[in-house]
C-alpha cells in the first residue's frame, strides 16, 4: 500500500514528518519538492480528503493489476 507523509527538509538536510512513523524494515520512498506556488494547488489541498478513498482496501484491490514492487 502506498502512504503519503508530509514532512519538510531542514537546512542540513534532515527529513522533520509531520506525523510520528514507525517501520521495522527499510523503505522506498520518493520525494517531491513544492515550490510555494505548487504547495497551495488544489490537488495538494485535497489530498488528505481524497487518501479516505484512496486508502481503502477496496480502492487497492482495484488498482493493484497496475502496481509493481519497487523492490524489484
Amino acid at each position: 500500500m502506498l502512504t503519503t507523509l508530509k514532512a519538510t527538509i531542514d537546512q542540513n538536510k534532515k527529513i522533520n514528518f509531520e506525523e510520528k512513523i514507525d517501520f521495522n524494515v527499510p523503505q522506498v520512498v520518493l520525494v517531491t519538492f513544492l515550490t510555494e506556488e505548487s504547495k497551495n494547488s488544489t490537488a495538494i489541498l485535497s489530498e488528505r480528503i481524497l487518501a479516505k478513498d484512496w486508502l481503502r482496501p477496496e480502492e487497492d484491490e482495484a488498482w493493484r493489476h497496475l502496481q509493481k514492487d519497487p523492490l524489484s
